[in-house]
């Protein structure tokens, strides 16, 4: 029987493990989380809309009827290919040799600071659960020191915030930021006003969206705009 290893239990790996459900193979899924994450969800996340669990699926669950298919919780760490196998380390053991026929590599990709990685430390990406929570744990956390700042004036550089990327992820984040403002926190402080707060997102091409059809950009942007209010593109 042969056996098929896949890395990555995102929405490529998943597909492929259930593409082979029927299958005389072997189907083993590695992944260094539990749960598969619905990724298009996760500006809600970190804008309070959703909690994780909402998004959040734990993979054996998924699997569960699918006799064919084992799940490793756990890192590959690299991949023999004379021998035909990769290596997983989890808590307990280090590069434990998982031996394949066929090796599926689904590890999808991550966010790019363009060459200027040491980006990374102040402007974080929004790719896992982490990257959300740490994003939603940011943006509360401008209000409350807003709230306890005496100066009147600092409130609004404390609750200016800029995203960089105008794409789905970016455009979809800076108007839910702007929801929350308006809607969420309008009446939970009192030595502020949240409306006061900015949005402004950050793109070196010249439309929202740039990599969709022209007319989609332009609804797109209409749609921003009336939705982040006190805004700015």
């Amino acid at each position: 029987m042969k056996r098929i290893v896949i890395v990555g239990a995102g929405f490529a790996g998943l597909a492929a493990a259930k593409a082979l459900r029927h299958s005389d193979a072997e189907v083993f899924v590695v992944d260094r989380a539990n749960h598969n994450l619905f990724q298009p969800l996760l500006y809600q996340v970190a804008t309070t809309v959703l909690s994780p669990a909402q998004i959040a699926s734990p993979i054996r669950e998924l699997l569960k009827n699918q006799r064919n298919a084992t799940v490793f919780l756990g890192e590959v760490g690299g991949v023999n290919k004379d021998a035909k196998c990769v290596y997983v380390s989890n808590q307990d053991q280090k590069d434990i040799p998982l031996r394949y026929d066929i090796l599926v590599i689904a590890t999808g990709v991550t966010h790019s600071y363009f060459g200027h990685d040491e980006f990374a430390e102040f402007a974080p990406g929004l790719k896992g659960l982490a990257d959300a929570l740490h994003i939603r744990n940011k943006v509360l956390q401008a209000f409350e020191q807003a709230e306890a700042e005496e100066d009147p004036r600092r409130h609004k550089d404390l609750l200016t915030f800029v995203l960089v990327g105008a794409g789905p992820t970016g455009v979809e984040l800076s108007a839910a930021l702007a929801m929350l403002v308006r809607s969420m926190l309008k009446t939970e402080f009192r030595r502020i006003d949240p409306a006061i707060a900015r949005v402004v997102l950050v793109d070196m091409a010249p439309r929202v969206l740039g990599t969709f059809a022209a007319e989609l950009s332009e609804a797109a942007a209409e749609a921003w705009g009336r939705s982040t209010a006190r805004a700015r593109r």
